[in-house]
């Protein structure tokens, strides 16, 4: 995994970030925290998941890029919704390639 060095942060999650990014390098299943993470497929735009769904196998194979991180589901949506506001503001579109790339020069697979 690799983090997005504009990270978005939930309000809750803030007050404790050092905690939560060390939970998730830790690979800790705490069900309170979530990542925000481009979308592994299909139409969508971002995935969302939490700690204990973000560190099966199959989910580390691809190396994931770590948008956001959240405390609790509905701040997930919150910092999700954040990133695709920003991204529409920034673009002019729903293209989260074109919206790194514009941003910071960062790429994701």
């Amino acid at each position: 995994m690799h983090w997005y060095s504009h990270l978005y942060v939930g309000e809750k999650a803030a007050g404790k970030r050092y905690a939560v990014i060390q939970k998730i390098r830790r690979g800790e299943k705490d069900l309170r925290v979530y990542v925000i993470t481009p979308a592994s497929g299909g139409n969508n735009i971002l995935d969302i998941y939490s700690a204990a769904e973000f560190f099966r196998p199959f989910r580390q194979e691809r190396d994931p890029l770590i948008l956001g991180i959240a405390d609790g589901y509905d701040e997930a949506l919150c910092v999700a919704g954040k990133i695709v506001a920003d991204m529409y503001r920034t673009t002019g579109d729903f293209s989260l390639e074109k919206f790194l790339a514009q941003r910071d020069g960062e790429r994701f697979e």
